[in-house]
């Protein structure tokens, strides 16, 4: 049986982490501030926003919950996105994703200040995860790979499969990998044989969002899989790409949930703090 490598210890950290430096930060003045965007209409969505109010709650940060009807126009959110991205006082941007049809995520995700954007997903943070100077990364693949060192896990000299090379999950963590000096092969829709590639494999991770993308006959038994998948069934239940008994076939894995999901929250937080240094090396570079 699988060593089951739950996030909640490795969240905690985290937290306590960011306790500390929201602590020094009201020392000088300063509380930080996270500024969140939702459109009705995703339940899913809706959890995840309210979830994370709850936690900044916990850690000392203001947090306003923007709520929109989903007939919301694209103006209207534009405007207000201007208005946070010239507000002093907020230091984090974040959208919630999906955004109704008639609503282009594109134009709305660029229109947000690259220092205020948690979550990575501006072309220039974007950029920046490729080619790894000052940005705010994604927190997904962040999650990722820190669920990894939690335990005791290296990246460098070692063989990585990527499953799923997606723009928010696989894409930046393929690049993010390299830079942690692993040899990476990235499986997509066009790889015809997904369990070759996993037999020479030390650590493998997948981020497709589909069930049973890796099945029990596709792994051996020193892997080691971290699991970014969220899927629902139909019966309501939450599970991750892997079928639930790869983790009798393999050294170590990831759950769904408890896993990569919960530690990407505490990385969203973390950002937060690191936009927060980015805004003020920002402002010292402007004035001196």
């Amino acid at each position: 049986m699988a060593i089951i490598m739950k996030s909640k210890e490795a969240a905690e950290q985290v937290y306590a982490t960011i306790r500390s430096q929201v602590e020094q930060l009201k020392q000088q003045g300063h509380r930080p501030h996270l500024a969140t965007l939702l459109v009705e209409g995703d339940p899913a969505s809706a959890y995840y926003a309210r979830t994370k109010q709850k936690i900044a709650e916990k850690l000392g940060i203001s947090f306003h919950l923007h709520t929109f009807d989903r007939h919301v126009r694209e103006a209207e959110l534009l405007h207000l996105i201007d208005s946070l991205n010239e507000a002093s006082h907020v230091h984090g941007i974040m959208l919630e994703l999906p955004l109704p049809r008639h609503l282009s995520a594109s134009v709305i995700k660029q229109s947000i200040a690259p220092y205020k954007d948690i979550d990575g997903i501006t072309p220039g943070n974007k950029l920046a995860t490729v080619t790894g100077e000052a940005g705010l990364y994604p927190a997904t693949p962040q999650a990722c790979i820190e669920l990894l060192k939690h335990y005791g896990h290296t990246l460098a000299g070692k063989n990585v499969t990527l499953v799923g090379i997606g723009q928010t999950v696989g894409l930046p963590l393929f690049h993010m990998l390299q830079r942690e000096n692993a040899t990476v092969t990235a499986c997509h829709a066009g790889t015809r044989d997904i369990a070759e590639h996993l037999s020479h494999a030390d650590i493998a991770f997948v981020a497709v969002g589909c069930p049973d993308v890796i099945t029990s006959d596709m792994v051996h038994p020193g892997l080691i899989l971290v699991d970014a998948g969220i899927n629902e069934t139909l019966e309501g239940k939450i599970v991750g790409d892997a079928a639930v008994d790869v983790g009798e076939k393999i050294h170590a894995i990831s759950p769904v949930p408890g896993g990569v999901g919960t530690l990407t929250t505490a990385i969203l937080y973390k950002n937060l703090l690191k936009a927060i240094e980015l805004q003020q090396y920002s402002r010292e570079v402007v004035y001196s």
